[in-house]
């Protein structure tokens, strides 16, 4: 265990380095957001690009990882929203956010450093696959339950689904992503290989991911806080940070993934709330506090959670 916790350990140091940064005075928190943006448009892509290009897939199929991920989401999301609506007495708009809160894990910020660390190149192929698809189908159901449950609540119909969807798919083309992803992919189906020297660029660009991500999301925590609805966060903050590891891991091992894939997919699943849930949140005007609250609440309890659950895959 004490292994483990070395391994998980400096995750959450990086975060708290990135917090006390800007809780200090030390730099402002506006700083924090540059070094998140280079991070999502440059340092991350090209980790990804790099991972995908690399990898060695060993003939196996996605979809099955993408079954036993999803699975695990469709159950927390759908378990967030009853006890919103049911045992809190919320709308059925406070019930979207407080599904995406539970199901929608940090995979990018906390993740993809966590799955390097402790599971290595294997996992991090696992990852990638997951990642090729899990903002597009994340961002889409979020987005039409949320569209579906104000117009449910204003009488009003439901827009069309070709609008929506055609909307979010713009988005999409631009995200840097995706665009890292995809360019990963076709790099890989084409049998190329990168010049030394930019070979050498792209690995050290993709090395710094990891910890810039940490310590940015540690700069932007501070304007998140625990901002009300605690009855509500902490039932998220549970399904999140248990229910769903609990389900990956059990669909995991129905659908025969292999240890390393299970282990890196389980490991993503039990990592903080993602940012994107306050990004809906404030897209939509409504449940800041569900998305701020549990957010904080799962970073502050996260080291403590993920290392139990490396220890229990033996990660």
């Amino acid at each position: 265990m004490s292994a483990i916790i070395l391994d998980v350990l400096p995750i959450f140091i990086l975060i708290l380095i990135g917090w006390v940064i800007v809780r200090s005075g030390l730099m402002a928190s506006n700083v924090g957001e540059a070094l998140s943006e280079f991070v999502f448009k440059i340092a991350v892509p090209l980790l990804l690009f790099r991972t995908i290009a690399e990898a060695d897939f060993h003939g196996a199929s996605p979809f099955r990882l993408w079954i036993v991920y999803f699975s695990g989401v469709a159950i927390t999301w759908a378990t967030g929203h009853i006890a919103a609506t049911r045992l809190f007495g919320r709308d059925e708009r406070i019930g979207v956010l407080a599904g995406v809160s539970s199901a929608f894990a940090n995979n990018i910020f906390i993740g993809l450093p966590l799955v390097e660390r402790t599971v290595g190149d294997e996992g991090l192929v696992a990852l990638s696959i997951l990642l090729a698809v899990h903002l597009p189908v994340m961002m889409v159901a979020g987005t039409v339950l949320m569209e579906h449950a104000e117009r449910k609540i204003a009488g009003k119909s439901d827009r069309s689904m070709v609008l929506v969807l055609r909307q979010i798919a713009v988005n999409l083309v631009r995200n840097p992503l995706v665009i890292g992803l995809a360019a990963g992919m076709a790099m890989h189906l084409s049998g190329l290989t990168m010049p030394v020297t930019l070979a050498t660029v792209v690995k050290q660009i993709a090395g710094i991911a990891g910890p810039a991500a940490l310590i940015s999301l540690g700069m932007a925590l501070e304007k998140y806080g625990i901002s009300g609805n605690l009855g509500i966060a902490s039932v998220t903050s549970s399904l999140k940070l248990l229910l769903l590891p609990g389900c990956v891991w059990a669909a995991s091992h129905l659908l025969g993934l292999s240890p390393e894939w299970t282990a890196a997919i389980v490991l993503t699943s039990s990592v903080p709330t993602g940012v994107n849930a306050w990004l809906i949140a404030n897209r939509f005007g409504v449940g800041h506090s569900i998305a701020a609250s549990t957010i904080t609440v799962t970073t502050a309890l996260g080291a403590i959670t993920v290392s139990l659950w490396a220890y229990f895959l033996g990660a």
